[in-house]
């Protein structure tokens, strides 16, 4: 029986990448799915690809910025699954790169809604689903960028990501009475659409790559265990935790 049998989960940026391995992970773990994305095309495909292996997948496209939209996904879980056990807010962008101080404004605000305010309103309506369940899992991606190193022309990005490590430990102590635990990942170099504008030769592959401990980037497939482990009650006592997934990158010095 999957560890995740009967469990009902959110996941956000599902279309490719990280949470598309993790909707994998979790479907195959036994989970009920609620996936959402902009990119209605691509997430109908990961939907129907998963129901196609017999598990339960629906899909709703949307902005993850959207505060109606943030809504409308737990509404989903609750009518179609009776409930919510597990949010994973992983939507995120790049943004706009660049020199900190050539930054546009509109950038800058572009890149904090998608990946912190997204982050935020994902929570802010899957707490009181969580709390109908009787407790349950919140978990977010964030990234050593920011955190454990800087990285020249991520300052959006940076900002963005390191401000839901900070939202993460408030909301873990607000809630850990009520049995809802909530962490984040910290992924290193993964193998994603996303990372291909940060290697797009094979130099700038081999640089960073060298830059991790273990001396490669990580599979999605990688990173989602890290998700899934977080769900299961095998982190039954892990709270508030900006959980390193990262090769070694935040302490490689060769």
């Amino acid at each position: 029986m999957g560890i995740l049998r009967g469990k009902t989960a959110i996941i956000t940026g599902a279309s490719s990448g990280i949470g598309r391995a993790t909707a994998l992970l979790f479907a195959e773990e036994g989970a009920n799915l609620v996936l959402a994305a902009r990119r209605e095309r691509e997430l109908g495909e990961v939907a129907a690809s998963l129901r196609s292996r017999g598990a339960a997948a629906l899909f709703l496209a949307g902005d993850a910025a959207d505060e109606a939209y943030a809504r409308s996904l737990v509404a989903l879980a609750e009518s179609e699954f009776g409930g919510l056990d597990i949010g994973f807010n992983n939507a995120g962008t790049n943004g706009e790169m660049g020199p900190s101080a050539d930054i546009s404004l509109e950038g800058w605000k572009a890149t904090l809604d998608v990946n912190l305010t997204g982050a935020f309103l994902g929570a802010k309506y899957q707490i009181p689903a969580l709390r109908r369940r009787g407790g349950g899992s919140l978990l977010f991606t964030s990234t050593f960028v920011g955190h454990t190193a800087g990285m020249p022309g991520t300052a959006a990005y940076a900002a963005s990501k390191a401000g839901i490590i900070g939202l993460m430990k408030t909301l873990a102590v607000e809630l850990g009475s009520e049995g809802i635990r909530v962490n984040a990942i910290l992924p290193g170099g993964t193998a994603t659409s996303m990372a291909e504008a940060w290697v797009d030769t094979p130099e700038k592959l081999a640089f960073v790559e060298n830059l991790h401990a273990l001396k490669r980037r990580a599979e999605p497939e990688e990173i989602a265990r890290s998700v899934l482990f977080l769900a299961s009650d095998a982190a039954s006592f892990m709270t508030g935790s900006a959980m390193l997934v990262d090769g070694g990158v935040s302490i490689n010095r060769t």
